[in-house]
C-alpha cells in the first residue's frame, strides 16, 4: 500500500509539473549524467519559468530514485543546473517549498548541497 501512495504522488507531481517538465526536457541528458554540460535550449528554458519551474524542479530532486519518474536523474547535477545556467536558484528553500520534514532524508540532500 505505501509503494502506491508513492507512486501516486509521484504520478500527481508529475501532472502538476508537466508543462514545466516538458520545458526542462533538453535537460535531462545532463542531469541524467549523459552530457558533461547542459544544452543552450535547456538553460533558456530553465532561466525564462524559474518561478514555476523552481519547485518542479525540487520535486524531481525529491523524486530523484522512485521508478515511476521514467528516466534517471542525479541530484547534484539537478541540484547545480541553476547556477551552470546562470540561473540564480536558490535550493536551501525546496524542502520549505515541498514541506518537508528537516530532518527528513529528502530535506537533507538539499541542505548537502547548500552547505557543500
Amino acid at each position: 500500500m505505501l509503494a502506491n501512495g508513492v507512486t501516486s504522488d509521484v504520478a500527481q507531481d508529475k501532472q502538476e509539473c508537466e508543462a514545466q517538465l516538458v520545458n526542462l526536457s533538453p535537460c535531462l541528458p545532463f542531469v541524467g549524467g549523459d552530457s558533461k554540460a547542459p544544452s543552450v535550449p535547456c538553460c533558456a528554458n530553465l532561466r525564462k519559468d524559474l518561478n514555476e519551474t523552481r519547485r518542479c524542479l525540487c520535486m524531481l530532486i525529491r523524486d530523484r530514485d522512485e521508478p515511476g519518474l521514467g528516466f534517471k536523474l542525479n541530484a547534484t547535477l539537478a541540484l547545480a543546473l541553476p547556477s551552470i545556467c546562470h540561473s540564480p536558484s536558490d535550493v536551501s528553500h525546496c524542502p520549505a517549498l515541498l514541506h518537508l520534514d528537516p530532518n527528513s532524508p529528502d530535506a537533507q540532500v538539499f541542505e548537502q548541497f547548500t552547505n557543500a
